[in-house]
């Protein structure tokens, strides 16, 4: 059976988002799955990196808990609204904190491993515009961005991404067959 990390990045609490991470960790538990999942706006933790990698800034127990997590884990899984054309503000506070400890050791050795090699990953986006019209218009900025420079950058391959367009405009029903999907992906552990 595998582990897995997911992690909820959003500054609200009781959203979608939180909803689909919540599918997500269900069905990778009915299929044995070790499932952790980390709710960022139910997290307290400082999102800002004041060291900026200069010195070690200890982590906060919440965000301990979540590196052991995330280091220990088979499957990473990123679940957040596009926010500006980005990831919220809190999402990239946290991945810049919880990597920090890896990242810093790395830059102390003048050397560049990458410390989550061996670990994949799925990225879900939710969004008021159309997937179609983010993917093709718009060239996907926030996923190109978090896969290749943040999750790569550490070692996560592959990285499979899913885009919940028009979540604002969509029937319930189409809500519900999503969070019906998460829960099967989290089965398979994809």
């Amino acid at each position: 059976m595998g582990r897995v990390a997911i992690i909820v990045g959003h500054a609200r609490q009781d959203t979608y988002c939180e909803a689909l991470g919540e599918a997500y960790r269900e069905g990778a538990a009915s299929a044995g799955h070790k499932a952790r999942l980390f709710v960022t706006s139910r997290m307290a933790f400082d999102p800002i990196l004041r060291g900026a990698y200069e010195s070690v800034q200890p982590l906060e127990p919440d965000l301990a808990d979540a590196y052991d997590a995330i280091r220990g884990a088979d499957h990473i899984v990123i679940v957040f609204p596009l926010w500006l054309g980005t990831l919220p503000a809190i999402l990239k506070g946290f991945l810049e904190r919880v990597l920090q400890p890896d990242l810093l050791e790395q830059h102390r050795q003048g050397r560049f491993t990458k410390p989550l090699k061996g670990r994949s990953a799925r990225v879900v986006v939710t969004m008021a515009t159309p997937g179609l019209v983010y993917r093709w218009w718009y060239r996907a900025h926030a996923l190109k961005m978090l896969k290749r420079n943040i999750l790569g950058f550490v070692g996560i391959a592959p990285v499979r991404t899913t885009v919940l367009g028009n979540v604002t405009g969509v029937h319930d029903e189409k809500r519900r067959a999503w969070l019906e999907e998460m829960k099967a992906m989290g089965r398979r552990l994809d």
